[in-house]
């Protein structure tokens, strides 16, 4: 038995256990989500300078969440305006409670793309890009 077993992510799951934890503590669960991330719905006026939205997803800030497999999906209103939000299970970087902190920042899980190669000679490392990423307090 030398076949390696494929599973699934991981990601979805500790998404919808680490938010009834977070809600059964009566805490206030945030998502932080890639803004640019492929199948992303939010609204675009919303999106900070990183490209990124933070997201309340308590009870009380909307409605019908759904932490499926795939994606999470939610009604809420933005500036009094109703609206679908989806967000690719891919594209959330983290979940968190507001009142502590407390809660998961998400990197690459095994079995997903392979990390690039080092630089290459004729790579400039001074190309000014920055990771996007930043620490949520």
């Amino acid at each position: 038995m030398d076949q390696e077993l494929s599973m699934g992510s991981s990601k979805p799951y500790l998404l919808r256990a680490l938010y009834n934890w977070i809600v059964d503590n009566n805490a206030t669960p945030y998502m932080l989500v890639s803004a640019d991330y492929e199948g992303m719905v939010l609204p675009a006026e919303f999106v900070d300078a990183n490209n990124q939205m933070v997201l309340n997803v308590s009870p009380t800030a909307c409605e019908a969440l759904t932490i499926g497999n795939a994606e999470v999906r939610c009604n809420a209103r933005f500036s009094g305006q109703p609206m679908e939000l989806i967000v690719p299970v891919g594209g959330v970087l983290a979940i968190y409670a507001k009142e502590n902190g407390q809660g998961m920042i998400f990197g690459e899980e095994p079995g997903g793309a392979p990390p690039p190669d080092g630089p290459s000679s004729d790579s400039d490392e001074s190309d000014g890009k920055r990771n996007h990423l930043k620490v949520v307090k």
